[in-house]
């Protein structure tokens, strides 16, 4: 028999536990975070046991080898969650921040000053490290956290919630900081969707139809982090070999993530070098390529190595050995193209052209635009966020990677000396 779960009360103790959190010290915060990092290096065994757990039951359900590795832990990878709350804590806390400050006429003296958001709810998939991730940043922003993960990495976020729990009771910190949503229905997740008695903020994280399924039903002020059409163009002035290695290193290095690249642009002016040294590339780790007309009547005898694409490749994420090809004349219709079929997450253009440079950073309505750099550096320990609640493709708020402001809200502190209106 499933355990029972109760959605309502799980909400109250994390709306009480935020009270609390929303004026503690940093100094004490760090420990709760240290105490957590040291916890889970510690229990590492216990938590790949349970991990194994999910995995086999993935395997078993014919998931792909991409989400397979999202869902993977390994003592290097857990390691390396442990690293990124560490980093958090040498983080400086921006809660209590003054942001402005000025005196009205009358003599009221007015303090805008960041403060927490209260209760953040994270509904997110596969991906277990997640877990530790969105406790930290919302830790050591004075939020409390409730954490919805799929069905698929159950065992392994039971576990590390259980971990976070003990060390933070160990330090004397309430464990209802974080709260585990342990019944992964949907149902229960609609219901988390419309807790906006309690829950102050929600964050999906995952694929196009979670983040739309939260987008349309939720009560709760959303932040919507996007899936990753990400688009890479080699102009017509890139030097090849640079192209070749930042194809290679946004397309393979991990192809289930959101700031893998998806799509190719090449200028038509070096099409016939470009593609048969990217095509060797991309080859030697099987990507097929689904390339436009265009791109065989350019290079002749490509046959062997490009695919037809259709229209519905230009828009599709694949998250898998799979990435389309197309040619254009100049920056502007890169520009264009990027713009009507890119999920406004990452892109990148490899030039020497510092005007074609310019003009695409500026063109491209995208969270994160490169120049000569692969789009797996958008990620917040990349950018030195220590680690990130997801990637925010909207523009209210939060846009990229998500670390500690994103976190957080403001309120007005006035003070005066017995001014009435």
């Amino acid at each position: 028999m499933p355990e029972s779960f109760d959605l309502i009360q799980t909400a109250k103790a994390a709306k009480a536990a935020s009270y609390v959190l929303q004026s503690m010290s940093r100094a004490k915060k760090d420990e709760g975070l240290r105490k957590v990092a040291d916890a889970l290096v510690a229990n590492a065994d216990l938590i790949i046991k349970e991990n194994k757990t999910d995995l086999e039951n993935a395997e078993n359900a014919g998931t792909s080898k991409a989400m397979l590795d999202r869902l993977m832990l390994d003592k290097d990878r857990i390691d390396a969650m442990a690293l990124s709350i560490r980093q958090v804590c040498d983080l400086d806390d921006p809660i209590g921040e003054t942001l402005e400050e000025f005196t009205r006429p009358n003599g009221l003296r007015i303090s805008k000053v960041r403060v927490p958001m209260g209760v953040i709810g994270i509904i997110y998939e596969s991906r277990p490290n997640v877990t530790s991730d969105a406790f930290s940043l919302c830790f050591k922003t004075g939020n409390a956290v409730i954490l919805r993960g799929g069905s698929d990495a159950i065992a392994s976020n039971k576990a590390i919630v259980a971990v976070i729990k003990e060390a933070l009771e160990s330090v004397d910190i309430t464990s209802d900081a974080v709260q585990l949503v342990t019944d992964t229905s949907r149902e229960v997740a609609r219901e988390m969707m419309r807790c906006d008695s309690y829950i102050d903020l929600l964050i999906p994280r995952g694929g196009a139809g979670l983040i739309r399924s939260v987008v349309e039903n939720s009560t709760i002020p959303v932040i919507e982090t996007g899936t990753g059409n990400c688009h890479i163009f080699v102009d017509e002035s890139a030097d090849i070999d640079m192209a070749v290695n930042i194809i290679y290193n946004a397309k393979t290095q991990r192809m289930g993530v959101c700031n893998a690249a998806e799509s190719l642009l090449i200028h038509e002016k070096i099409a016939a070098l470009a593609i048969p040294a990217i095509c060797k590339s991309l080859k030697a780790k099987e990507i097929e390529i689904r390339a436009d007309r265009k791109a065989f009547t350019l290079v002749p005898g490509s046959a062997k190595d490009l695919k037809p694409a259709t229209e519905e490749d230009w828009g599709t994420e694949y998250l898998g050995p799979v990435i389309s090809l197309a040619i254009v004349s100049d920056v502007d219709e890169a520009i264009a193209h990027v713009n009507r079929y890119n999920t406004h997450h990452s892109d990148a253009i490899i030039t020497n052209d510092t005007d074609n440079a310019q003009k695409f950073l500026n063109g491209v309505d995208s969270a994160c635009v490169y120049v000569n750099a692969s789009t797996r550096f958008t990620d917040g320990f990349e950018f030195g966020f220590g680690a990130e609640i997801g990637i925010s493709t909207q523009k209210l708020h939060a846009r990229g990677p998500m670390g500690l402001r994103e976190l957080t809200s403001y309120k007005y502190k006035v003070y005066g000396n017995g001014q009435i209106r």
